[in-house]
């Protein structure tokens, strides 16, 4: 599988019928994770070309772990897999969202929860910025047992 070349006019990207993604200086795409059936945002993660590849070679989200500097199967650890429903690119292809189905208990984040998002921001009568639990998210599986 080969990706078209990225070098091309504006009108080709945001027109154009072949898939040419925008990796950043780091070889890097953002991919956006989503539930595909309740649209919840699940996580927002990195691909390189390699993880790209594999992902719509196996219908398994495969990502590029900065921190580890290792390219990742989603869930193979927690058995949390994300089996692809859909991928979609924005208009200037420097972006994949993932419509996934995730398997196990549904996990997406490593803290347990179905979703990275489970916080939100408000500010504090005293101008502190807080976060705020989403008492919905809470963890489905002991992060402690499954990363020893």
């Amino acid at each position: 599988m080969v990706f078209a070349s990225a070098d091309v006019s504006k009108q080709e990207l945001d027109s154009g019928d072949l898939f040419r993604p925008r990796f950043n200086e780091a070889g890097l795409i953002t991919a956006i994770a989503v539930d595909a059936e309740d649209n919840t945002i699940l996580m927002v993660a990195y691909m390189n070309a390699e993880a790209l590849q594999l992902s719509l070679q196996t219908g398994i989200a495969h990502y590029w772990s900065r921190s580890r500097n290792a390219l990742w199967k989603k869930g193979e650890t927690s058995g949390n897999v994300q089996i692809i429903a859909e991928i979609r690119t924005d208009c200037d292809q420097d972006v994949v969202m993932m419509r996934v189905r995730t398997q196990d208990s549904g996990a997406n984040c490593h803290t347990g929860r179905k979703s990275c998002f489970y916080r939100s921001l408000e500010v504090a009568d005293d101008g502190k910025v807080v976060l705020s639990f989403d008492e919905k998210d809470q963890p489905r599986f002991d992060p402690s047992k499954v990363y020893k």
